[in-house]
Parts: C-alpha cells; structure tokens; sequence
C-alpha cells in the first residue's frame, strides 16, 4: 500500500482510490452522494482531505453490512469537518446502528434456518412460508399467487361485449 509522507495534507484522486482500495468512480459516486468532499484546484482537479481515508473506509464497511447510503450520510454529517475521526467519533456511530444491525442478523438466521422449505414455492399464501409471509398475511386477503399481476379477458381490456 502506497505511504503518504504526513507532511501531505491533500490527496489526489488516484492517492485516495490506491489507499483506501476504493476505485476512483467509487470515489466519484461516494462524492456525488454527500459521503465525501473535495475541493478543486486552479486546474479543476480534486483534492481530498486525509480524513477522507477514515471516511471511505467507515462508508466501506456500512455497505458491507447493508446500512443504506442515505444512513451512512447522515451519520457522516455529524461528523467534525477537516479532522479525522477519533474511535469515540466512531463509536458512537455505531453505537446507533446497532439495533438495525441485530434485527438484520435475526432475519439472516430465520432465511438460513427457513430457506429449504421456501425455495421454489412461489405462492406467497402458504400458513408455512415464514420468509416471504409470516403469519400468512397474504393468504387473509385472497387465494393464489402474489408475484402474477391479475389477467384481464380479452373484451375487457378493449371494452367489448361478451
């Protein structure tokens, strides 16, 4: 992994992308969304912070457990703005996500413990299908198939007699 002398203040595209191991678009699309900031040279290049290392590497890691973007943001944006993160800045993050996080696990392991009787069924109104309708609230509606959109007769769509 490239080093970059602490005398750096500013990293360039390319330096962030090599030391965070985030491609540059990610880094483009990471920008567009609010996640990070640069400013622009006189050249119109970008210019990061170094604190945007800790930053990547915190937007990185929520991906991977799934937080969404728009979660991951707002958190960022109670953070100090030209400072790197302390580990309590980041604790205290975390400390909020973790009841999301326990509720995403609880729904991995019933998937995981459930996933054989589930796989191809398909019905959606099955009493047994824990995953796609616990506790059979489609089945209390109607019968039948959820994932196929409700046929139409012929004269009916062209308003016709029978």
């Amino acid at each position: 992994m490239p080093q970059i002398p602490e005398k750096i203040h500013e990293l360039t595209v390319g330096q962030l992308a090599a030391r965070s191991g985030a491609a540059v678009s990610a880094l483009h699309f990471y920008e567009s969304k609010g996640l990070i900031s640069s400013r622009r040279t006189a050249g119109n290049q970008r210019r990061y912070h170094r604190d945007a290392l800790r930053r990547v590497a915190f937007v990185r890691a929520a991906q991977r457990v799934g937080i969404p973007l728009a979660t991951i943001r707002d958190a960022l944006a109670e953070l100090p703005e030209e400072r790197t993160p302390t580990r309590e800045d980041w604790a205290r993050l975390s400390r909020a996500w973790r009841a999301e996080l326990d509720e995403r696990i609880r729904q991995l392991n019933r998937l995981r413990d459930h996933l054989t009787d589930c796989i191809g069924c398909g019905c959606l109104s099955l009493a047994t299908c824990v995953l796609s309708n616990p506790d059979d609230a489609f089945g209390r509606r109607a019968s039948g198939s959820r994932l196929m959109a409700q046929r139409t007769q012929p004269d009916d769509r062209a308003g016709g007699d029978r």
